[in-house]
């Protein structure tokens, strides 16, 4: 990628922030946008890239963004407000002012990280939002697009892999709603991001829609009592008939530490099937080295996740990065992180032993723990 000067939007998310890290190690030449800029600075990779500021929701802002960038080659699309009130028509809104400023400046490609849209006349809000984003992106006289389409993305810090994971460590029965039968194409982190990487490639990439997936199709419910049984859990499926996906949605985000909006917008388009049916992006880009990644090797990997590192100094791209969302990484992990704080050294060794508190007892002290020292664990979204 040496030579060609990228864009990356949403870099603060868990994706965007991984992003960046991969491009750079590609030789890529990156500016980060942010409406935040000094924010920027807790990311590993800050000195190592340029920085503009950009709200994809103000026209003058992504202007001036543009101006101060210079010239661009590629724009990285990862913004989205899915989890805020009316995040459809801002999403809309925000890619439309985002393609037209690209055109104006001469950028040759974006390339947009949506999710599966299955043929359904039934899509959730969260489903017909990334389709209709898409179709912004794509305007008259505007830069080609490359829109790459995912499902749950398996990694410690992902908001679909944090749910898996609290749902899994905080039930001892897990509810088996009727769309937990649902076929599912996940995929890891480290292969999603080979991919957006490679989506940068002018030449050999053309333009168009491409599902990316990993080697196995599986189902929500067994997704969740494989990660119950790659964790130690003993888990049983428990058959929940004749609730709405909405209440289930609800219920979600009062239960789980993830934001509330986010969650619910989440679990709405699990009613769908959620598997690959553009194909043909392997016929384009080769397989990363060693293939494709296993569902039950990711997981591992997520769990293997002892200490929150600089996200540009990980071992493992699976791993949970120091600006991952506060409620990211586990009820142990989280618990450990807030006595720490409160604990003299010689006694810090002993929280090891947290490793074998029950995953509902964890649950619920550290909800405790983040009520008692006024914490509000539903922070930004990965």
């Amino acid at each position: 990628m040496k030579n060609v000067r990228v864009l990356v939007t949403g870099a603060t998310g868990y994706i965007g922030s991984r992003l960046v890290s991969a491009l750079i190690e590609n030789g890529a030449d990156v500016v980060v946008a942010s409406r935040n800029v000094e924010r920027l600075t807790e990311f590993g990779w800050y000195d190592e890239v340029t920085h503009v500021t950009f709200d994809a929701s103000r026209p003058e802002s992504v202007k001036q963004a543009f101006a101060d960038a210079g010239a661009i080659d590629v724009v990285y699309y990862l913004v989205h407000a899915i989890g805020q009130p009316d995040f459809r028509d801002a999403d809309n809104r925000a890619a439309t002012t985002v393609a037209e400023a690209a055109r104006d400046a001469g950028v040759r490609r974006i390339v947009y990280l949506g999710g599966f849209v299955p043929t359904d006349d039934t899509l959730s809000e969260h489903l017909a939002s990334r389709a209709e984003v898409a179709e912004a992106l794509s305007i008259d006289g505007g830069p080609d697009l490359v829109w790459l389409g995912a499902a749950i993305v398996i990694g410690a810090g992902s908001t679909s892999f944090e749910m898996l994971r609290y749902v899994g460590d905080r039930f001892w029965l897990i509810p088996m709603p009727k769309w937990a039968a649902n076929p599912l194409d996940p995929i890891s982190i480290r292969d999603a991001l080979h991919y957006l990487v490679a989506a940068a490639d002018t030449e050999n990439v053309p333009a168009g829609a491409y599902d990316i997936r990993g080697p196995e199709t599986t189902t929500y419910g067994d997704l969740l009592l494989r990660y119950a049984c790659l964790s130690g859990r003993w888990r049983a499926p428990f058959p929940v008939r004749g609730i709405d996906i909405g209440l289930i949605s609800q219920v979600t985000g009062l239960v789980l530490p993830v934001p509330g909006g986010l969650a619910g917008d989440l679990v709405q388009s699990l009613d769908h099937p959620m598997t690959a049916s553009k194909l043909g992006i392997r016929d384009i880009v080769p397989d990363p080295p060693g293939g494709l990644m296993p569902i039950d090797e990711a997981v591992k990997r997520s769990l293997a996740s002892r200490h929150a590192q600089p996200v540009n100094k990980l071992a493992d791209v699976h791993h949970l990065a120091d600006t991952d969302p506060d409620w990211a990484g586990g009820d142990t992990l989280r618990i450990k992180q807030l006595i720490r704080t409160i604990t003299p050294p010689i006694a810090r060794p002993a929280l090891a032993l947290l490793g074998a508190v029950p995953g509902p007892v964890a649950g619920a002290l550290r909800t405790g723990l983040d009520t008692l020292v006024n914490l509000v664990p539903k922070g930004h979204p990965a």
